[in-house]
């Protein structure tokens, strides 16, 4: 989880990013809407900057419900769905109207013959047909709100099946209906307990089967509140539902399994949604070893695989991903009931020294923070426990008291102190009477603080009374079965509280008119086609971004000509729309310092791109740059999400290393810096073994410039590598040494 940017620019630096159009900051949190006379923006690429939310109150609890293809016939599919649908109407307080071409009654109901004759304007259509595009025709005719269809044999099933379900889609959105669907089923329709209160986990899936460990929280105490089983996405897709969660109050987390997104701007919006409200998003996201489809020509391509930009994607709004389905029916748990956190430190409190040293380490080692207890706050705590045990945490209490009034006030010490916000008792095993007398300690103390309470209860019996009565029976302790789970829950809990108090939406400054910059290189493109170096560098010169002093040449004496007016020493290098990667063919030579190297190194870059029989348009002879570090940035396309910016560390051994972050389009200089941040090689920015610190704040202007660029040529350039960028000492700037780009 990400927070807010470390560190200023300065305001050469914002001013000399904002004549190109950009708006890098991030500032403060902010929920703020579109106003009403800007609609429908759009940023400067053409998608969208705003999703309204749909209007779901009519298919959660609607007033009117028609079920097309209603039965009560023993033996038949249709009988046991119409007869949970009519128990789910008399729960909702529906009316609800069965539809059948022959039966005149179902379950003592009047049944109409068809859609036609239904005594009034339904809010919900359940259609428990086949084919349910004829009967989408007829609903547009009564003005029918919402469809739920069931029908599986669409996009799941092949070519034809997307074909079929694409005519659906069709006509959906000719009927102004929205729809459900198509192979889902009745999780919408399940009973949920009203007995339950405190915000409730609303759960999207994709899967059914998937969201039961989410259901069933409710036999422990967790309230749900809606299930939205999204099926193929004809119409209706797991971002319409986030963002209408996002929007009611009794919703404390949305938990999701998804196995594709439709889209990936509206996913996005619906995410800025829940970010901006502050409800946090938990999901699985299925297909991490998908390698994706794409071949792609740039390093910044090879780099990004299509799992990876989800990835980035759901970090960079604030959607927390995990892996289990026990990660998510744990972690929404905690993050929907839990109250902002006082501080970020978190104490670790056992009755076994062994226990408190392993989930120590494992807390640490997942990026919780264990500060060190106060020599006061640990003078305090030994009044209490044995001055040979150790307090500074994780406290080992050495057996947690079970005859008098001690145990209580340990744990009311601990939570006193300032640092800490999160207490965690891992108990490994039940030992009645102390493990009992613990865990109730620990409820009693959670009723009387505004502090998180963490129990690990490790019995793999589950059975006992500390555990199913005591720890369960409490709203105000989060009660985990193992280390990992609470650590996942804990560290998401605390992350989500910190991305969202600084969140501002991106997509308030993102640009919604071309700069000047865009005209420039509009006349550098070329459909299909792959820049040389020479103009991929002049892309680059027209957004602002340093490249070296440098001459085009079509002869050897020209090519000293030019080594003259750049300086020595020189590099030379082949440029052609078709060459990439020239290290490998031997096309650039470096430090080159005289007339007569010069002409031999023309003489032979030119052999060597005739015996490769690689086209030229002439020979660079550039300005050789002093090393500092180098780095890769780069746009490549997802199919999902359009263009993407990446960076990471660059050179020769760029491929090998692997070492890149990369963001979707808009983000602002946090998200650029937090890129930076993420990188294995981050040190070397900051200076190693004797090299001077590299002038971030210059990287952090390429990359937003770079971003600018993929705003607004994301239609026209496939790929753009700049490889290597290198970042120069602090102050010095960076300077783009070599590009590809590939234009679409």
């Amino acid at each position: 989880m990400l927070g807010s940017t470390h560190g200023t620019l300065t305001t050469d630096f914002r001013a000399r990013v904002e004549a190109c159009g950009e708006s890098p900051r991030t500032a403060v949190h902010s929920s703020a809407a579109p106003s009403a006379d800007d609609a429908a923006p759009l940023d400067v690429s053409g998608r969208p900057l705003h999703a309204d939310v749909p209007d779901l109150d009519r298919f959660f609890r609607p007033e009117s419900v028609a079920v097309i293809g209603a039965s009560d016939a023993e033996g038949k599919p249709n009988t046991g769905i119409t007869r949970q649908l009519i128990a789910w109407a008399e729960r909702v307080g529906a009316r609800l109207h069965p539809v059948h071409p022959t039966r005149p009654t179902v379950f003592g109901l009047t049944c109409h013959a068809s859609v036609a004759d239904l005594p009034e304007q339904v809010d919900l259509a359940v259609l428990l047909v086949a084919d349910p595009l004829p009967v989408i025709e007829e609903l547009a005719e009564t003005k029918v709100k919402f469809a739920v269809a069931f029908a599986s044999g669409f996009a799941e099933t092949g070519d034809a099946g997307a074909a079929a379900q694409e005519r659906l889609g069709a006509a959906v959105r000719r009927s102004g209906l929205r729809l459900l669907g198509p192979n889902t089923n009745l999780n919408a329709f399940e009973e949920f307990r009203e007995d339950l209160d405190g915000p409730a986990i609303a759960l999207i899936t994709q899967s059914g089967h998937q969201g039961r460990p989410v259901y069933t929280l409710q036999e422990l105490g967790i309230r749900l509140s809606h299930w939205a089983p999204t099926g193929n996405e004809a119409d209706l897709e797991t971002a319409d539902f986030i963002s209408y969660f996002a929007e009611q109050p009794e919703v404390g987390a949305i938990a999701c399994y998804v196995e594709g997104l439709k889209d990936g701007r509206s996913f996005l919006l619906a995410a800025d949604r829940a970010a901006r409200n502050g409800v946090p998003v938990v999901a699985v996201k299925v297909g991490r070893t998908e390698t994706g489809a794409r071949t792609a020509a740039s390093h910044t391509g090879k780099l990004t695989g299509a799992d990876t930009v989800v990835d980035a994607a759901m970090r960079q709004f604030g959607v927390i991903r995990v892996d289990g389905l026990d990660e998510l029916q744990d972690t929404a748990a905690l993050l929907a009931r839990a109250r902002r956190p006082k501080a970020d430190g978190v104490v670790v409190y056992s009755i076994s020294g062994g226990t408190g040293a392993h989930f120590s380490d494992l807390a640490t080692e997942a990026g919780l923070f264990l500060p060190t207890l106060s020599q006061a706050k640990q003078d305090e705590l030994h009044q209490w426990i044995p001055a040979y045990l150790n307090v500074a945490n994780p406290i080992d209490n050495g057996g947690h008291p079970v005859g008098d009034w001690r145990g209580r006030k340990i744990i009311d010490a601990i939570l006193a102190d300032p640092e800490v916000g999160v207490l965690i008792c891992p108990i490994t095993g039940p030992f009645p009477p102390m493990s009992d007398r613990l865990a109730q300690d620990l409820v009693d103390a959670a009723e009387q603080s505004d502090k998180l309470i963490c129990v690990i209860w490790g019995s793999p019996v589950g059975t006992e009374d500390a555990y199913r009565t005591t720890l369960l029976g409490s709203s105000r302790v989060a009660t985990f079965r193992t280390f990992g789970n609470c650590i996942t829950a804990v560290r998401a809990y605390l992350g989500h509280h910190r991305f969202t108090a600084g969140y501002r939406s991106p997509f308030e400054d993102a640009p919604r008119t071309p700069s000047p910059s865009y005209r420039k290189a509009q006349a550098l493109m070329r459909p299909s086609q792959q820049l040389s170096e020479h103009a991929a560098k002049q892309l680059l010169r027209a957004y602002g971004i340093r490249v070296p002093r440098e001459q085009l040449v079509t002869s050897a004496a020209a090519a000293v000509r030019a080594a003259g007016l750049v300086g020595y020493p020189v590099v030379m290098k082949a440029s052609g729309p078709q060459l990439g990667h020239k290290t490998e063919l031997g096309l650039v030579k470096i430090g080159l310092t005289s007339a007569s190297q010069i002409r031999d190194a023309y003489r032979e870059l030119t052999d060597i791109a005739r015996y490769e029989n690689v086209p030229l348009d002439g020979i660079l002879v550039c300005q050789m740059v002093e090393r500092g570090v180098e780095m890769v940035v780069g746009v490549t396309q997802d199919d999902l999400f359009g263009p993407t910016v990446t960076v990471g560390l660059g050179g020769v051994l760029v491929e090998v290393l692997h070492d890149a972050a990369v963001r979707v389009p808009p983000f602002g200089e946090d998200q650029a810096r937090a890129m930076l941040r993420e990188l294995r090689g981050h040190a070397l920015l900051e200076g190693v073994r004797g090299a001077p610190p590299a002038d971030v704040d210059a990287l952090v202007e390429v990359v937003l410039r770079i971003q600018r660029m993929a705003l607004e040529l994301g239609d026209e350039l496939s790929e753009l590598d700049i490889n290597p960028l290198m970042v120069l000492p602090r102050g010095q700037g960076a300077v783009a040494l070599d590009a590809l780009a590939i234009c679409r």
